[in-house]
């Protein structure tokens, strides 16, 4: 009998065992399966718009007001679907590559799983965006992985991309800020005028012949009209404005082959200036195209225009490394902070900085010839003439990628670059300094400039955004370090190499660039970094349990337990 007893209690356990085993494996299967869709729900297609908002410069002493971003699906007059934004960045890899462009939205029903120790249910099913694709012609090179494991997922923007300004005053309001000339004159190729700054940071690949002005034209409505409560807040109601607008101006203005509006308005519209895309009937025919949306305080300067058409032509935001919310802290790129350490002009205001070198490079811009590659697994010391990219003719290198391991979803990959800035010309002359600026690429495309400083400055115009001769700086994973050798009359010689290695190994070679273009007093050249005597868990590789495992489980609690060391 007391036999019988302990069996029992042994298949007990042994059931108990199972059972506990049973939950954990469903617990398990459900963080597998939990975004993995049950059935595709539908496709649609259309053109996809991407919309930003630009608050205006904060006062001093005050926060700046958070920027804002949405996506529409247009599918025709009257039939627009707004995007998850969220959602859409994941599903699209390079959302910012496909705005103004027609695409196919994959939906999928997912099931929204909850899992405990006991129990698993689903409830109600969820739609969900899984995939957005271009179904517009694309050319090569928009479909190929680039050499730093990014994907080349933008389209380039090149030649005429004619822009017709379209100005309208609100039934209520009567003040007309500036003349018809002003905004025509605004599209000279003189510098400081949008059609040479476009030409100067392209290198030539776009301009903007042809562009017009037009107005002052009077909408049908007053301001209110126009604005929405959305969560609490006042928004300006685009496509309206947009629509109405050109209406107005429609019997005055060829529309046919323009590449973009920029519409301009003698009153406030929500607080911000808005750039993207957007669609209405022009010349009878309903078209979508590039739009900005400006108040007074946006036009009065080219700083902040230039920022919205560079939204227009497809450029997000950059940021800096300091991890906070504001998205205008990086005043060495237009696309960010368009005010700060900003050259002016008598007539046009506050004129716009350079973008960054990888945006320029990503639409087109930068010839194949100026970008250099250091390879993920490289075991060579570089040394390069980094000329700045406000050089309009070079033989030399503008855009130094350093390549990190390449991951799974290549939209992932993370690269660092170097591009070297120059206090001179029309629109860089005020920057903080002349420096190799360092950016890191990640979430999907947006350039975050680093800062060598700990912690990272609120705004990225410090020192340590900044690697001046003699600096050094290393990757985080330590795979590259770049040192700052000497200034040249055009930018910088930097110097490129890989992580240190066993006194065993072979010294790596060291390539020098042709020509070096010595600056008028240059500093002296530093001798070769040593190279520090690395530990055997540097150069001895060794197989880690986790490393076997499907790359959907290699989850951090599951890899510490299988690898204590790691």
């Amino acid at each position: 009998m007391g036999s019988r007893v302990v069996k029992h209690r042994s298949a007990d356990t042994r059931r108990g065992s199972m059972r506990v085993l049973f939950a954990t494996g469903m617990s398990a299967m459900a963080c597998i399966f939990f975004s993995l869709p049950l059935r595709a729900e539908t496709v649609v297609q259309g053109t996809l718009q991407l919309q930003w908002a630009d608050p205006p410069r904060s006062l001093s002493g005050r926060a700046q007001a958070a920027p804002q971003l949405d996506a529409w699906l247009d599918m025709g007059p009257g039939q627009r679907v707004p995007l998850d934004v969220t959602q859409a960045k994941r599903a699209a890899g390079d959302l910012y590559a496909l705005a103004n462009r027609r695409v196919a939205v994959s939906y999928a029903t997912h099931a929204n799983i909850a899992a405990s120790s006991k129990v698993m249910s689903a409830s109600a099913a969820t739609a969900t965006i899984s995939a957005i694709v271009p179904t517009d012609r694309l050319p090569q090179r928009a479909k190929a992985t680039g050499a730093d494991g990014r994907v080349m997922a933008s389209a380039p923007v090149l030649g005429a991309t004619r822009w017709v300004t379209v100005m309208c005053k609100f039934a209520d309001i009567a003040a007309e800020q500036k003349p018809r000339s002003y905004f025509q004159a605004q599209y000279g190729n003189a510098p400081g005028q949008l059609g040479h700054y476009w030409s100067e940071v392209s290198y030539g690949q776009i301009n903007l012949a042809g562009s017009s002005a037009h107005g002052w034209y009077t909408l049908p409505k007053p301001r209110a009209a126009y604005l929405a409560d959305v969560n609490g807040k006042q928004k300006a109601q685009l496509s309206e404005l947009f629509s109405d607008c050109a209406a107005a101006a429609d019997a005055d203005v060829d529309f046919s082959g323009i590449q973009g509006v920029n519409l301009m308005f003698n009153g406030e519209l929500d607080g911000n200036a808005w750039g993207g895309g957007a669609c209405t009937t022009l010349d009878g025919i309903y078209t979508c195209t590039r739009v900005t949306w400006s108040p007074p305080w946006s036009f009065a300067n080219l700083a902040p225009l230039a920022h919205e058409m560079g939204h227009g032509y497809g450029l997000p935001h950059s940021n800096n490394s300091d991890g906070d919310s504001d998205t205008y802290d990086n005043p060495w790129d237009v696309m960010s902070d368009a005010w700060r350490n900003a050259t002016s002009d008598a007539t046009y205001g506050l004129l716009p900085k350079h973008p960054n070198m990888y945006q320029r490079e990503r639409l087109g811009w930068l010839p194949a010839s100026r970008k250099r590659v250091i390879a993920a697994d490289n075991r060579a010391t570089h040394e390069i003439v980094l000329d700045a990219g406000s050089v309009l003719k070079t033989a030399n290198t503008q855009l130094v990628v350093l390549a990190l391991p390449a991951q799974p979803d290549p939209y992932k990959t993370v690269i660092y670059t170097l591009e070297a800035r120059r206090r001179t010309g029309t629109y860089e002359a005020n920057l903080a300094g002349d420096a190799v600026i360092i950016h890191k690429l990640e979430d999907y495309g947006i350039a975050y400039s680093v800062d060598r400083d700990t912690p990272p400055a609120t705004l990225s115009s410090n020192e340590g955004s900044m690697l001046k001769v003699g600096g050094r700086w290393n990757t985080p994973d330590e795979l590259h370090w770049v040192e700052v050798v000497s200034a040249t009359a055009q930018g910088f010689v930097v110097r490129i190499g890989p992580r240190p290695r066993s006194m065993s190994s072979p010294a790596p070679a060291l390539e020098r660039p042709a020509n070096v273009v010595a600056s008028s007093s240059p500093a002296p050249r530093p001798s070769t970094p040593a190279r520090p005597v690395a530990t055997a868990s540097v150069t001895v590789e060794r197989k880690r349990t986790c490393d076997v495992l499907p790359s959907m489980l290699r989850l951090s609690s599951i890899c510490a337990l299988l690898d204590p060391e790691r």
